[in-house]
């Protein structure tokens, strides 16, 4: 009988391999705001949510039955990497006119918008790579982008020195969200996006218009995509040209849906479907058989302005509330759409970071500029939504808000 070997002590147990550094970088900040929707009592104002009553739930449900029984391979096979022909379709025609001629070869359907800004990575960023980023930018682009370690050049189009070449110039992609910008609210201004897509031609980078909350607009007129104003600079063809326009049913269906896309050139759609084939194959075919159905009978025309109602009357309330209690510290303007209010510390002491942690203690969440920074220096600002909290609540969070810049100790 040959002797039983010893077990080794724990601490001669083999270490396990070391967890990628690019997870390093990440945001106690993010994590912070995410975990606190959790907390009984709290006033979450962080987040971009939309209201879960604007749902259309009876009629998703029927589509959703119908899509099963009527089209079972298409809802329940694996569906083209691409996306389902018909959705593409439907996708391309939506966003053609008389200046953006499009196919279904200009349409890749992805799971939601983020993975349209995952893909986007994956494609055109080596590591240490250069994005020209509107500034502030997405935290969710941030976190995309992080592993490729890319280095930022960040401009403002608000700024009357704002040089649009300069900005786009040697960048690997330029990363724009010109309606209603999340973080600020913003409308980038006509007169800003033709100089954008002006430069994109001549400089020949990329240029992606990241396009969440373009149908929530609550006062004026749209304004046209920057992908439109770029198509016009073409003769009849279908699209080629150096825009990246993204996508999703996030905000006038629901979150839950995970249908996003990406509209641009074939050769860029080409990628992206390379990308995506190692990332998870394919989108829902369930998800995307609704979508088809959904858009054919009408439901986002019949929902948009139920959505557009609330949000606009909850809007309103916020920046009222605002008025009333946090005037005396910070400056904001209202926005004509989208989710969020930006507002800037007058004091250029102010520490939103530590802001969060003294609201957190008076019950209520908000979003810090730091980390709509690339670099994590803006320290001055915070972002409020205002689309998931009724009135009222948004009035209390506000209080306590107020309370707890007070406790602050800033004049």
């Amino acid at each position: 009988m040959t002797a039983q070997q010893p077990k080794p002590r724990p601490e001669e147990a083999p270490s396990r391999p070391a967890f990628a550094t690019w997870l390093g970088g990440t945001n106690e900040i993010t994590r912070m705001f995410l975990a606190a929707g959790k907390v009984p009592g709290l006033i979450n104002m962080a987040g971009g949510l939309p209201e879960p009553e604007t749902y259309p739930v009876k009629e998703l449900a029927e589509i959703a039955e119908r899509a099963v029984s009527k089209y079972p391979q298409e809802s329940l096979n694996y569906p083209p990497i691409e996306g389902l022909p018909d959705l593409r379709d439907r996708l391309a025609a939506r966003f053609s006119n008389a200046d953006l001629r499009l196919s279904r070869e200009n349409v890749l359907v992805t799971s939601g918008g983020m993975q349209a800004l995952d893909l986007i990575g994956k494609v055109l960023l080596n590591e240490g790579a250069l994005i020209a980023a509107q500034s502030p930018t997405y935290l969710g682009a941030v976190d995309a982008w992080r592993p490729r370690r890319p280095s930022y050049r960040l401009f403002s189009p608000d700024r009357n020195d704002f040089d649009p070449v300069a900005a786009l110039t040697g960048a690997q992609f330029a990363y724009t969200v010109p309606n209603f910008s999340n973080p600020t609210g913003r409308l980038v201004g006509l007169a800003r996006r033709l100089e954008l897509v002006d430069a994109a031609h001549q400089t020949g980078t990329w240029l992606v218009e990241d396009d969440p909350y373009g149908a929530l607009y609550y006062d004026g007129t749209p304004l046209p995509r920057m992908i439109t104003l770029s198509g016009a600079k073409q003769s009849g063809e279908i699209y080629s040209g150096p825009l990246v326009y993204m996508g999703t049913f996030s905000k006038e269906i629901a979150p839950g849906f995970r249908i996003g896309w990406v509209i641009a050139s074939p050769d860029m759609i080409g990628a992206l479907t390379i990308a995506k084939q190692g990332s998870d194959m394919c989108t829902s075919g369930l998800s995307q058989r609704v979508a088809v159905d959904a858009l054919d009978a009408g439901l986002l025309e019949r929902t948009l302005p139920v959505i557009l109602d609330v949000y606009r009357h909850r809007r309103d309330a916020l920046c009222a509330a605002m008025d009333e209690h946090l005037s005396e510290w910070f400056d904001w303007e209202k926005p004509v759409g989208g989710m969020f209010v930006w507002a800037t510390a007058k004091n250029p002491a102010m520490d939103t970071d530590k802001l969060l942690s003294e609201a957190l203690k008076a019950g209520v969440c908000v979003s810090p500029s730091s980390v709509f920074d690339p670099h994590g220096e803006d320290r001055r600002s915070i972002r409020i939504n205002f689309t998931l909290n009724t009135p009222d609540k948004l009035a209390e969070g506000i209080r306590r808000l107020a309370t707890a810049t007070q406790a602050i100790g800033l004049d």
